[in-house]
């Protein structure tokens, strides 16, 4: 079985579009077999963008595990003034990304293919993530470490994940890594979690 956390170039296609409504832009995302949440944005990720809070210091942003690109492209429009660097391991949500950043004409984002941070350089204000949850803990913990080496003094690290999925224990987790985490917002059972680094 094909997942859309792992790069499968022998899956075959079935292309779609939806339309969409975010932080008052109208976006038209393709979507494929073999990538996140295909038939439409998932609540998580919607939950996420909303509750993103993007004060003037922010620059440069960091999307991981950025799909066909939803929350990167949606933050990215709505703040032209930032630029959104959007990584993912999967091949082909990259190509549907570069191909909805044009399609919605979305110009501040560089798309690359990353395995979680390993093709990432420099330091960025702010990380944001709908972490791969099937991928396993010790993947998604993997990639809280990398966005902490990541990031700038004073820059945020902002994920979404459902409690039933392991909130909880990122929470924690979060914790040993970060010198502030909270909870910013619960929302049928997603924790939209943010942690700053000292």
């Amino acid at each position: 079985m094909s997942h859309y956390f792992k790069n499968d170039a022998t899956l075959d296609h079935d292309v779609d579009i939806y339309h969409v409504t975010i932080l008052n832009n109208q976006f038209s995302f393709y979507t494929d077999k073999g990538v996140f949440s295909k038939r439409g944005l998932d609540y998580g990720s919607k939950v996420l963008i909303e509750n993103l809070k993007i004060d003037p210091n922010i620059k440069q942003v960091l999307d991981v595990g950025c799909g066909y690109g939803p929350i990167g492209l949606s933050i990215a429009k709505a703040h032209p003034n930032l630029f959104v660097t959007m990584v993912d391991i999967n091949e082909r949500a990259i190509n549907l990304a570069r191909k909805n950043a044009e399609t919605n004409n979305v110009s501040n984002v560089e798309i690359k293919s990353s395995d979680l941070l390993s093709n990432v350089s420099g330091t960025y204000d702010l990380i944001i993530s709908n972490p791969p949850i099937r991928a396993g803990k010790e993947i998604i913990f993997k990639l809280y470490e990398h966005a902490e080496k990541h990031l700038k003094k004073g820059g945020l690290l902002c994920v979404v994940i459902q409690k039933k999925q392991g909130a909880p224990s990122t929470f924690e987790y979060l914790k040993t890594l970060f010198s502030s985490v909270e909870v910013v917002e619960k929302d049928k059972g997603y924790w939209v979690i943010l942690s700053k680094k000292q």
